[in-house]
């Protein structure tokens, strides 16, 4: 009988595109066509040669009622962050409703611990860069002083984290040994536009740096008995545009996926 294949759980890199948008007199506009696309498409068919990849949106997320995020994550080998921002896993829209509000005293517990307890007790987190990711634009990520920040190998920055550049960053590996870098092409690493800003803690281990200006790309860290992968660039478009072409992507992933949830 073939062994169950390992389960993992996306969070975010969904989004709707509206327009384009027509102006033709001053007084009204109309806005045509809408679409919602999954940027993370890609990565999660790397994860998918090796996993069952189940992915939520951010807004799917935020709605989820209480407990049913800990359900999910119970069955994950490995849990994926991509650009969420971490009040998503606050409150959610029923309690604003008028007609449902409750007319007593109301808490639940707080998913982000409960996905630190996760890691603790041995699961596997990824947590991925973008603009809604650690610290984000105008810290509008959140994570710097979220209840899963002492999970993390890195320590987030006070204010806005990006650092952007349209001729690119490159990597630069500095533990080619470590299970993360080793036997990967990175000599044919393409430049990525951005990338958040991060400080490794002590006993996190940088595996690749940017090489312009020396900042972590790749870290591994361990929280109790799970580990925490983090990559501070983002694995699908706009940073990581050309970042999808690696002739290493796939292999790249296979590899952050297993050394998280350990398997390799």
């Amino acid at each position: 009988m073939p062994a169950e294949r390992p389960h993992v759980l996306y969070l975010g890199d969904w989004v709707f595109h509206v327009g384009p948008v027509f102006i033709e007199t001053p007084f009204a506009l109309e806005t045509k066509d809408c679409d919602l696309h999954f940027y993370g498409q890609r990565l999660a068919d790397a994860f998918s040669r090796d996993a069952e990849v189940s992915t939520l949106a951010n807004w799917s997320l935020y709605r989820l009622e209480p407990g049913r995020l800990e359900e999910l994550i119970g069955r994950c080998s490995a849990l994926v962050i991509s650009d969420v921002e971490a009040k998503c896993f606050h409150l959610y829209p029923s309690f604003f409703d008028r007609a449902r509000r409750e007319k007593q005293i109301v808490t639940f517990p707080d998913r982000l611990q409960a996905i630190e307890r996760w890691v603790h007790n041995g699961g596997g987190l990824m947590m991925l860069g973008g603009w809604l990711s650690f610290s984000g634009a105008r810290e509008m990520g959140g994570w710097r002083r979220s209840r899963l920040a002492p999970a993390l190998p890195v320590e987030c920055l006070a204010g806005e984290d990006l650092v952007e550049s349209s001729a690119g960053f490159t990597a630069e590996v500095v533990a080619p040994e470590h299970p993360l870098a080793i036997n990967l092409p990175w000599h044919s690493f393409p430049p990525i536009f951005g990338y958040n800003e991060l400080l490794p803690k002590a006993g996190a281990q940088v595996v690749v740096r940017v090489r312009e200006t020396g900042h972590p790309l790749v870290v591994a860290g361990q929280h109790g008995r799970g580990r925490v992968f983090v990559y501070a660039s983002d694995p699908a478009p706009h940073w990581g545009l050309n970042f999808e072409l690696w002739e290493g992507y796939d292999a790249f992933w296979q590899r952050a996926l297993q050394w998280a949830s350990k398997r390799e």
